[in-house]
C-alpha cells in the first residue's frame, strides 16, 4: 500500500522559512517523479515543484527563487524548502508522486500538510 506522508507544515511570518518533508513508502521511489502541490481556499490545487528521477527541479513561477526541490532516494524523501515566505503561500501542500518507468500507475496522493503565512 502507499503512503507520502507530509511533515514540516506549520505557521510562520511573511519572510520566515519553513521545510517541508514527505516520506515515501510502498513506492519505488526512484522510478517516480516526485512534486509538490498547493491547494489554498477557493482556489484550484496547483503544481509548486517537482523533480525528476534524475534530479532535475522545475518551478512554478510564483515560487521561483525562493523555493528549493530536493530528494533523497536511499531515505525515500523529498524536501522543499521555503524561503521568503509571502502570505499568499498559505495553503495546504500536498505531496504527489508519478512512476515514470511503469506505464499505466495511477499518481499518488499524500493527505496534506497546512502552511498558514502572517503578514
Amino acid at each position: 500500500q502507499v503512503h507520502l506522508v507530509e511533515s514540516g507544515g506549520g505557521l510562520a511570518q511573511a519572510g520566515g522559512s519553513l521545510r517541508l518533508s514527505c516520506a515515501a513508502s510502498g513506492i519505488i521511489f526512484s522510478f517516480c517523479r516526485m512534486a509538490w502541490f498547493r491547494q489554498a481556499p477557493g482556489k484550484q490545487r496547483e503544481l509548486v515543484a517537482s523533480i525528476s528521477q534524475g534530479g532535475r527541479p522545475n518551478y512554478a513561477d510564483s515560487v521561483k527563487g525562493r523555493f528549493t526541490i530536493s530528494r533523497d532516494n536511499a531515505a525515500k524523501t523529498v524536501y522543499l524548502q521555503m524561503n521568503s515566505l509571502k502570505p499568499e503561500d498559505t495553503a495546504v501542500y500536498y505531496c504527489n508522486a508519478k512512476n515514470t518507468v511503469v506505464v499505466g500507475l495511477d499518481e499518488d496522493w499524500g493527505q496534506g500538510t497546512q502552511v498558514t503565512v502572517s503578514s
